[in-house]
């Protein structure tokens, strides 16, 4: 919390992404805020972003355009982040050179980075502005301290300060080098993860000016084309003979954008916006974030109650205590995150490393989809 995140993500791409009026009055980031960047090398050999090299009047030649998600810190927005993090490709660790190291939630969104399969993360300890060197290299060791044994032991660790934009040159070639594009499979079938869902038109428009839905994520495999007939699983909800009924929905693909762009197909890798032919009063305030997108009948199952195979952690992430992890009992209420879906299980059977559960948000994932739990301990999750 506080280390700085969106003023780094501001550094990197020029846009501020807290945009939900709370978070602007909390200065917390709540929702997933999304920015692009593209990253450039100038004449000199040095790295920057594009926006910065414009202002500085510098040439260059463009390397790649990458696509952040700026996710929350606080504890108890850990789902939200979790939900971001299996949209990315690696990530950055941000850490506060003016406070202790590792503050609980470090330790919980490193864990959270293992637990989602990411492998490249690049370590940036900002606020070096706000203390002396000896500080800044005490607390550089300790950074080192905290992650040796882990699985990002070797993890480059870059001294920022994104208010004061000193070192994100250093930042952007240590990104460049360490989280390399992925190879992608275009030939399979489209699957896009919905983080945001909403509805663009704004009171007074004309009804001959009205846009549809629009679905805002990211694209896992596959392509989708501009006027493509798309589904949406589970879709919308219904009450029939007393009983909530998840409904695929199929839609239309009018326009779609990407950092910024209208664009005529969409690939795996950035943030995507698909304004669709739904009604917009639908998909207002996120109504659709977890749902998955494709071609219609193309898309795994839905399912309302899941079959875990669990592995837990020994030790409690996050607690300030050291807690040992106890096993899952029955009627527990878990807390699961599955693609960009959040919701909430409850335990209905146990075996040996085998949970099964009651979904109360259905999901629509692959049989060997991996599942994020977590768990009440205290007050919290």
């Amino acid at each position: 919390v506080d280390h700085g995140k969106t003023t780094l993500t501001e550094c990197l791409s020029g846009k501020w992404t807290d945009t939900h009026s709370e978070e602007l009055k909390r200065g917390i980031t709540i929702r997933l805020g999304y920015a692009d960047s593209v990253f450039v090398k100038t004449k000199k050999g040095e790295f920057s972003s594009e926006a910065l090299a414009k202002k500085q009047k510098k040439e260059y030649e463009i390397l790649r355009k990458v696509s952040f998600v700026d996710a929350p810190g606080h504890e108890s927005l850990m789902a939200t982040m979790l939900a971001g993090a299996t949209l990315m490709d690696g990530a950055l660790l941000l850490i506060a050179a003016n406070e202790e190291c590792p503050m609980p939630q470090t330790r919980e969104h490193l864990m959270a980075l293992k637990i989602t399969g990411i492998k490249n993360v690049v370590i940036v300890q900002n606020k070096i502005d706000l203390v002396s060197q000896e500080k800044a290299i005490e607390n550089y060791n300790k950074i080192k301290e905290f992650i040796k044994g882990t699985d990002y032991e070797n993890a480059p660790i870059i001294p920022v300060s994104a208010q004061h934009q000193i070192n994100i040159n250093y930042l952007i070639e240590a990104i460049e080098k360490h989280i390399v594009t992925p190879k992608r499979n275009l030939k399979v079938e489209p699957r896009m993860y919905i983080a945001r869902s909403f509805d663009i038109n704004k009171p007074g428009d004309e009804i001959k000016d009205l846009k549809g839905g629009v679905l805002g994520g990211a694209l896992g495999q596959g392509i989708i084309k501009k006027g493509d007939e798309i589904e949406i699983r589970p879709g919308q909800v219904y009450e029939e003979a007393n009983q909530k009924v998840w409904k695929p929905i199929i839609t239309k693909v009018i326009t779609m954008m990407t950092g910024g762009l209208k664009v005529d197909e969409v690939t795996p890798g950035g943030s995507v916006a698909l304004l669709t032919t739904m009604d917009p009063s639908i998909v207002k305030a996120d109504r659709f974030t977890g749902n998955v997108v494709g071609h219609p009948g193309k898309l795994p199952e839905v399912w309302n109650d899941l079959k875990l195979q669990v592995h837990l952690l020994d030790r409690v992430v996050g607690s300030a205590e050291d807690v040992k992890v106890d096993p899952i009992k029955m009627k527990e209420i878990l807390m699961l995150n599955v693609n960009s879906a959040a919701t909430v299980g409850i335990v209905t059977k146990l075996s040996k490393d085998i949970v099964e559960c009651k979904l109360k948000l259905p999901v629509c994932a692959d049989p060997e989809s991996r599942v994020t739990i977590s768990r009440r301990i205290g007050t919290r999750f």
